[in-house]
């Protein structure tokens, strides 16, 4: 295990990558928060034609369910940087320091590896779906490769902030768990 410096830290090697990746999940949150709110006018006003005016919705509907889509796979990294996804830490926070740095060590890992493998995957839908000039089915009929572009922006950029968390745990920029020795 390393050795800690009393240095800040801003001061330790690898906290300026681990500023970087958060700025950018940080602007993943902001695009996910847009694209909801892009939904909400967009149900709004499929909810207003059909309604008020009496007419059929044609692209509303598709359009809402891929902006939700990117919406949620875009945030993934915003929602790591704060920690927001399930943890359940009640065995972490009692096991002590040092089983705890393993256990973040090998979580971090495993979990770099699944969204690893969910990019490396989404980027093959994606590349085969522009390839193939797959459309939607739809009347609308949209180019897939549009909506399907969100899933590997979504699930590297989330691999980018799982890689920033390992570098901020190996450098002690962040505590294991989020929980330091008392």
């Amino acid at each position: 295990m390393p050795v800690f410096s009393p240095s800040t830290p801003a001061d330790r090697k690898g906290a300026g990558f681990v500023r970087a990746v958060r700025a950018v999940s940080t602007v993943c949150g902001w695009v996910a928060a847009a694209f909801t709110v892009i939904a909400l006018f967009v149900t709004c006003h499929m909810i207003f034609v059909r309604t008020v005016l009496g007419q059929s919705t044609i692209w509303q509907t598709e359009a809402v369910i891929y902006l939700m889509i990117a919406a949620t796979v875009i945030g993934l990294p915003y929602v790591q940087k704060l920690r927001g996804h399930v943890n359940v830490d009640l065995i972490p926070l009692a096991l002590p320091l040092r089983a705890r740095r393993v256990l973040a060590y090998v979580v971090l890992s495993a979990t770099i590896v699944v969204i690893a493998l969910l990019a490396w995957h989404s980027m093959h839908i994606w590349l085969e779906a522009y390839d193939r000039n797959w459309k939607s089915s739809s009347v609308w009929a949209p180019r897939l490769w549009v909506p399907y572009l969100a899933l590997p922006i979504g699930f590297g950029l989330f691999v980018l902030q799982l890689l920033a968390d390992l570098v901020a745990l190996a450098t002690g920029i962040d505590a294991p768990f989020g929980a330091r020795e008392a």
